[in-house]
């Protein structure tokens, strides 16, 4: 992926290797639990995704290092929002540690200091959290309703020159409408369809509809972390991928 971002006119979504079309939400209580799954999941996932649990809990940047040194890929999801210097600097500071993305939730600003900060890394900008809908929306004083949000969020993004977004399956056939290519989109809220526990995701979509909507890249978090089996439950997703996109 090196050379795409940021803000990529070419994003083509088959230069994407099958197997890291899997992003693996590691939400686990520390480092250590952390090193222990991805001993676990091998060579099932290829692509981790780091988040707020793991940084408060110490370690954060040793087991990013670790994972890059075994040949993983990184995603940083710390969805910075500050003022601008201050999420330059932050993203600046993830420079030459080897990390493919990492998320901005902020306004036109803050995703133009992050994108000039970036390097080598893609900057994510976030739509609306999956974990949101309408009624949330409401209460958070937005007077629209959740595609026209996604959808003008990511025109903003692919203004500041973002790699991609952050956005729901439900929303990603939209925005392969109204941005086509020119941006990744990668989709957390997947849940298999034999999976579909009652959690705090309230828009999600399988495997297969994700893709089928658009999106380059899906995020699954619990559906293998809580499997009896983790592996066995990334190798069950990874199989679906690459009957989605064969060769």
């Amino acid at each position: 992926m090196a050379g795409l971002f940021p803000g990529s006119q070419n994003v083509a979504r088959a230069i994407i290797p099958a197997r890291e079309r899997l992003i693996f939400a590691m939400d686990v209580a520390d480092a250590d639990a952390a090193r222990r799954l991805s001993d676990v999941l091998g060579d099932s996932v290829h692509f981790y995704k780091l988040g707020l649990e793991l940084f408060m809990a110490g370690g954060y940047f040793e087991l990013l290092d670790w994972l890059v040194g075994r040949g993983k890929r990184v995603f940083v999801d710390l969805k910075f929002f500050d003022v601008p210097a201050t999420v330059a600097a932050a993203v600046r500071n993830l420079q030459r540690r080897g990390v493919t993305f990492a998320t901005v939730h902020g306004n036109q600003a803050i995703m133009e200091a992050a994108v000039g900060a970036a390097g080598d890394i893609g900057i994510l900008a976030v739509t609306v959290l999956t974990s949101l809908d309408r009624g949330d929306l409401d209460d958070l004083g937005f007077d629209c309703d959740v595609p026209r949000l996604v959808l003008s969020r990511a025109r903003r993004a692919l203004a500041a020159g973002c790699a991609g977004v952050i956005s729901s399956g439900l929303e990603a056939r939209l925005l392969r409408e109204g941005v086509d290519d020119r941006l990744i989109v990668v989709t957390p809220g997947i849940r298999p369809v034999d999976n579909r526990p009652v959690d705090d995701q309230k828009r999600v979509v399988s495997v297969e509809d994700a893709f089928a909507n658009g999106a380059d890249y899906i995020v699954v978090g619990r559906p293998i972390r809580d499997a009896a089996d983790p592996r066995a439950a990334a190798e069950a997703i990874q199989s679906s991928i690459a009957r989605i996109f064969p060769g």
